[in-house]
């Protein structure tokens, strides 16, 4: 037996005890996490891994950041809305991967280095484009909204087992007829005839978004508008 292959604390580090959570988040959903469960898909008491990691929140914590690794970051020297776009397709998919991860972003009160480097990022890439502080609050949270409202909507209609729009549309068009409602019926039978592209709806609300902050632009570069002080949200 390989000593990497070999089960028990021994081998037991932060990273294989995230990853293995990571996977059971994945495959189980969140809610399934335990410390119990935990030390059993990795062989050991669960007492164990309080070597590795404090509890099920540091786990939490953990886990979150490692999605957040996996998000594009804007550059230097890259264009704003370039760099914006990227971010926001990379964190599609990954919240894609990760369906639980969208609606644990927010709720989390502890930030890693790479949950930090993520927001760091985003403001000095929008302020650095000419957007005052204020608005990079504003802009970042409307992003955020729509990023994470759209991954929490698609794994809510995905944990049901309906993932196709066609299906959904399908078992809706009976309870929809249309004398009742002619407008609904006439989108069921669009939709039941071509279908739903999921990236291609993503692109059309970012570019929508996108569009109404390229617009305010030219109005702070020409103002020479001084950026007012921005403070984070505290969480209630």
């Amino acid at each position: 037996m390989k000593k990497a292959d070999v089960p028990g604390k021994a081998f037991l580090t932060r990273e294989r005890v995230l990853r293995a959570a990571l996977d059971m988040a994945d495959e189980l959903g969140v809610e399934s996490l335990s410390m119990r469960r935990l030390g059993s898909r990795l062989g050991v008491e669960a007492m164990s891994l309080y070597n590795h990691v404090e509890g099920k929140e540091d786990v939490l914590d953990g886990i979150l950041e490692l999605v957040i690794g996996e998000i594009a970051v804007p550059a230097a020297g890259v264009d704003w809305r370039t760099a914006m776009r990227e971010r926001a397709v990379s964190a599609r998919q990954a919240f894609s991967r990760h369906p639980w991860a969208a609606a644990l972003m927010d709720s989390r009160t502890s930030s890693g280095p790479d949950r930090l480097r993520y927001f760091d990022a985003m403001i000095g890439c929008l302020a650095g484009a000419g957007f005052p502080l204020e608005t990079v609050g504003r802009a970042l949270s409307i992003l955020d909204s729509y990023i994470y409202g759209f991954a929490i909507q698609r794994g809510n209609m995905a944990a049901e087992g309906d993932d196709r729009a066609e299906d959904r549309a399908g078992k809706m068009r009976g309870a929809a007829p249309d004398e009742s409602y002619p407008h609904l019926a006439r989108m069921i039978e669009w939709t039941m005839e071509h279908g739903y592209d999921e990236g291609t709806d993503f692109e059309f609300g970012l570019s929508l978004i996108l569009d109404g902050l390229e617009r305010l632009l030219p109005s702070y570069r020409k103002s020479g508008l001084r950026p007012r002080p921005f403070r984070m949200p505290r969480p209630d």
